[in-house]
């Protein structure tokens, strides 16, 4: 198999992880393959030269980006040189719809093979974008078992390759001694998980550290990240409460039930069979754009796997905590309830499937190049 330049982009922890996991993969298959692009440490250790940090562009929410417009663009420019300069054989997106539509428009226009695994989520606004992701991609390789259906009625052929998060799970190895490493005494634990990004866990944290005082029996405990400045969990610290830093995995195999900001973190805290609120909260510009164009029933990916709702979804104006509370009291001492939450888990699994969805897609890129 001959030597391949490509270039791939990720622009989050979560795309970042299942970018390392594909470049492992392919590396695999081919040694020879010479990456580059946009990413975090995940692909770095993949062995991506990465010429930008995805956390020097990183931005949620309508107002934030329109705030953070000049940036982007700024980032968006030199990305778009140094592909030119580094002349690759294809791009590889992942995810990140906003600036890797932008990137596949670029390398349409210049002859460049564009493969977008985990594509934008054109099925929950303007759904319109699926003609424009039609035209600027080659490959699509999805990881919803809904989308290959959705991409149809638009006359598109994608491949549904699996749920790269069920390989990663699959991987995972509880640590023997996560109680004592962590220095937390034998309580319930109640798995508090803010999000990722700065803008996520600011917004988020409050409400989740005031419920915190509603349920003195349990200990909850923070999943942190050591990508953000450890500044940003004070507010839990001072509470008290106790943040665990890149240990998500470890902490939701531990815990009885968990509150979730919406994102892959729902999804993940599913197929570890925790019973969870998912909430979210973001500026009111932002909330009420994103009213006007979402046209999906629910918001967690956990509930639009199943069709239905799983789990109870606490946005924006519900996201308070006398809602946080008697949700979490319901899925504490209802065992109904949690019984109903784990039957939705076991469908949710179901529609999955088995697939591993790295290997899967590897081997379709590479085979595009025979």
């Amino acid at each position: 198999m001959k030597s391949q330049k490509i270039y791939i982009i990720s622009g989050e922890r979560s795309g970042d992880l299942h970018a390392s996991n594909l470049v492992l993969a392919m590396n695999q298959l081919n040694p020879d393959i010479a990456w580059r692009g946009m990413g975090g440490k995940y692909s770095q250790e993949a062995g991506v030269d990465i010429f930008v940090d995805y956390s020097e562009v990183a931005l949620m929410g309508f107002l934030e980006v329109v705030l953070g417009f000049r940036k982007v663009l700024k980032y968006l420019n030199l990305v778009k040189s140094d592909i030119l300069n580094s002349k690759p054989d294809a791009i590889v997106l992942i995810d990140y719809g906003g600036f890797n539509m932008k990137i596949a428009a670029f390398a349409k226009e210049h002859s460049i093979p564009v493969h977008y695994y985990i594509p934008p989520k054109v099925w929950a606004w303007n759904q319109k974008r699926a003609y424009k992701l039609k035209e600027f991609t080659d490959h699509i390789y999805s990881i919803l078992p809904f989308e290959p259906e959705f991409f149809e009625k638009f006359g598109m052929n994608v491949n549904y390759v699996g749920n790269p998060l069920l390989d990663e799970i699959k991987k995972f190895q509880a640590h023997d001694f996560f109680y004592q490493k962590n220095e937390l005494s034998f309580q319930p634990i109640i798995a508090l998980l803010p999000g990722s990004r700065k803008q996520e866990v600011v917004s988020m944290l409050e409400k989740m550290v005031q419920l915190t005082k509603e349920f003195p029996g349990a200990r909850f405990v923070i999943a942190g990240v050591d990508s953000l400045d450890d500044s940003i969990y004070s507010p839990a610290k001072n509470a008290g409460l106790k943040v665990v830093y890149n240990q998500t995995y470890d902490l939701l195999s531990h815990a009885v039930a968990a509150v979730v900001t919406s994102g892959t973190a729902t999804l993940e805290t599913a197929l570890f069979r925790v019973p969870q609120i998912v909430v979210y909260e973001t500026s009111p510009v932002t909330y009420f754009f994103a009213k006007r164009l979402v046209k999906i029933d629910f918001i967690s990916l956990v509930n639009l796997i199943a069709g239905k709702e799983v789990v109870k979804e606490l946005i924006q104006d519900e996201f308070s905590v006398d809602n946080l509370k008697s949700e979490l009291h319901q899925i504490l001492t209802n065992p109904v309830y949690k019984g109903q939450m784990l039957q939705g888990y076991d469908l949710i699994q179901e529609r999955l499937g088995e697939e591993s969805a790295s290997e899967n897609t590897a081997k379709l890129i590479l085979a595009s190049f025979d």
